[in-house]
């Protein structure tokens, strides 16, 4: 992900089960259950979508809890490590046994021979624990390299965010929530006004005293609200970065907005969310009923109205299908080339010598 988002937040331990299998519905079941939602959708007057990360992963962003996912990869990481390290452990406890059982079984008089052998030796030969420190390192640096995560700036809007654009657009949705730091929702087109952005985003900037944002078309950098070295052009001051640390409030005006949206909502739609991170997991709760679009199990399958296990990208495509939105996706070659009016282009970078940007 752009400038290593993942590493850019502070360690946190409340992850949740990781690597969790991913379960699919037969073409016969997903059918059905994606009709039944399109007639969900149709008969209420006020339709609210929560999304998370597998909205994205088909735009080659991975998500956190996935069998592929930033946090399942880095629990794997660091059990291979640990098995490592406790084999490479075991391995020197056996030699030492070894030598010691050698050196008991040796005379007085040829022990005394072997250790004048032995420091020679170890004077002019290379170290075994260097060696095995050199590959250990070589391996790990392997590793890191082939999970290189993309960038964030050379990712596209998806067909879901298409499509959730326009259900806003026709009012067949009322709003959306996203906990994704992506920018991609408001890259398809989706009115700001329309969506509330929980944990900030990596292409957004806001002035710390008129409260302009900035969505730009580069990773501004930071995190936890740090200063950018850039200035509002309306105010001239400071502007700051907008993606939350995991101690950090959720910005109050999208926090209220979201949760005021879901307690008017008659039906809530998640799509690919583990809502396993709070405040913002709950928030399906407060609507009448909700419906979960997620590969994996949530703590809340036992109070959705149903769960579609399905890819988010098929099930919206079908959906729009059964909505009687046929060729809706000529809209997006439109959507595509009016970006230019949603980034605002760069103001000039203030001097000073406080400038506090992340060096990831």
């Amino acid at each position: 992900m752009s400038e290593g988002y993942a590493k850019r937040l502070s360690p946190y331990e409340n992850k949740g089960v990781c690597g969790l299998p991913e379960i699919i519905d037969s073409t016969r079941v997903l059918q059905s259950k994606i009709k039944k939602l399109a007639t969900l959708i149709k008969k209420s007057r006020h339709t609210v979508i929560l999304t998370g990360a597998g909205v994205s992963t088909a735009a080659g962003i991975p998500d956190f809890r996935g069998p592929k996912g930033v946090w399942t990869v880095e629990e794997k990481d660091k059990r291979l490590r640990k098995r490592r390290q406790q084999s490479q452990e075991a391995e020197r406890g056996a030699q030492k046994k070894k030598k010691k059982r050698e050196e008991e079984e040796l005379s007085k008089e040829k022990k005394e021979e072997l250790a004048i052998s032995t420091k020679e030796s170890i004077e002019t030969a290379p170290s075994t624990d260097c060696s095995t420190d050199t590959t250990t390192n070589t391996t790990t640096q392997a590793s890191s390299s082939s999970s290189a995560e993309p960038s964030f700036a050379d990712a596209k809007p998806t067909l879901t965010h298409y499509a959730i654009t326009r259900l806003t657009n026709l009012n067949h949705l009322a709003h959306c929530i996203t906990q994704n730091v992506d920018g991609l929702h408001r890259r398809s087109g989706l009115p700001r006004s329309r969506h509330s952005i929980l944990h900030g985003c990596v292409f957004t900037e806001k002035c710390e005293t008129c409260s302009t944002e900035y969505f730009r078309d580069f990773d501004v950098g930071g995190l936890s609200f740090q200063t950018t070295g850039r200035i509002c052009i309306h105010c001239h001051g400071q502007l700051r970065d907008t993606v939350l640390d995991w101690e950090d409030e959720l910005p109050e005006e999208d926090w209220s907005m979201a949760q005021v949206q879901c307690d008017q909502a008659d039906l809530v739609i998640t799509l690919g969310t583990s809502l396993r991170i709070e405040p913002a997991g709950s928030l399906p709760l407060r609507a009448k009923q909700f419906v979960i679009v997620n590969l994996q199990p949530t703590p809340y399958d036992g109070n959705a109205a149903f769960v579609i296990r399905g890819k988010v990208d098929y099930v919206m495509g079908q959906l729009m299908d059964y909505l009687g939105l046929r060729g809706w996706e000529d809209d997006i070659k439109t959507t595509e080339t009016t970006m230019k009016n949603v980034v605002v282009s760069s103001s000039p970078i203030k001097t000073t010598t406080s400038i506090n940007i992340s060096s990831d």
